[in-house]
């Protein structure tokens, strides 16, 4: 770590050390949960619907998150078994967390008879913003970096000094990964936020399939630039494949959709306004 660096502990509790990465993400669920409540009084979910759901999905969502890491890492954590359960250092996969989270999603939209597009219409939006926002939580412990580059590089991008302070990692300025993916994702949720009133633009689950798509397009690109991406091989990026797969998948899905008419559209006409 850099002098310059700012330190990723934000407190001091007694022996307990708080880090910015877990307040960061923390705070990226609460703003995405308050959202998806004020959407969902516009869809007919009540508000107890989402706070069931998080209280299941956010420790499954994290427990596959870190799964999903530690898989594609075996390597080091089979010599280093005390560390998998540090989530706290960073090493948790998005990837792994979404997995979690569309499971619990399933099954309880199943057990309370909620329809799940409608649901995965409603969260959607607001998750992007959370990936968006907890990419920060990577910046603060310095990971998610890109190729060594230089000093006058990030300058050139007009970054504020704190940034291309905290991108100086082990002797070198490193490309700001991190952020390209946060501005990528933010701006897929300022997209997705204006757009899912339109009347007659989305149908049930588009609005989910806009994302995957969205967020596939950016994440094979950023994943491209990173120099810590999980691998199989040596060639093979994980992400990149997955992004692909997801990519591919949804526009099928919205194709074979759309030539079944019974599909409604995410908002009627009343209630798109």
């Amino acid at each position: 770590m850099s002098v310059l660096a700012i330190n990723p502990i934000f407190f001091n509790l007694g022996p307990i050390q708080i880090h910015w990465y877990g307040v960061i993400i923390a705070s990226a669920v609460l703003i995405a949960l308050t959202l998806s409540v004020r959407e969902g009084s516009r869809v007919g979910l009540e508000a107890d619907n989402f706070y069931d759901y998080i209280l299941w999905a956010l420790p499954i969502a994290i427990i596959f998150a870190r799964a999903y890491y530690v898989i594609f890492e075996w390597g080091y954590y089979s010599q280093h078994v005390g560390e998998i359960i540090a989530v706290w250092d960073g090493g948790i996969a998005i990837y792994g967390s979404l997995i979690g989270a569309t499971l619990v999603m399933y099954v309880y939209c199943r057990s309370k008879f909620i329809s799940m597009w409608t649901m995965l219409d409603v969260v959607s939006p607001t998750v992007i913003l959370a990936q968006g926002i907890g990419r920060w939580g990577n910046f603060m412990n310095q990971e998610a970096f890109g190729n060594i580059t230089s000093k006058v590089f990030l300058e050139s991008l007009h970054l504020p000094t704190f940034i291309i302070n905290q991108m100086y990692i082990n002797g070198y300025y490193r490309v700001p990964t991190f952020l390209y993916e946060s501005v990528w994702d933010v701006l897929g949720f300022v997209i997705l936020f204006s757009l899912r009133h339109r009347v007659h633009l989305f149908k049930q689950g588009e609005i989910f399939l806009s994302y995957l798509i969205w967020y596939s397009i950016g994440r094979f690109f950023v994943e491209g630039m990173r120099t810590d991406s999980l691998m199989i091989g040596d060639t093979l990026r994980v992400s990149q494949l997955l992004s692909v797969i997801l990519f591919v998948g949804a526009i099928i899905t919205i194709i074979i959709r759309r030539k079944n008419s019974n599909n409604n559209w995410y908002l009627t006409d009343k209630k798109a306004v």
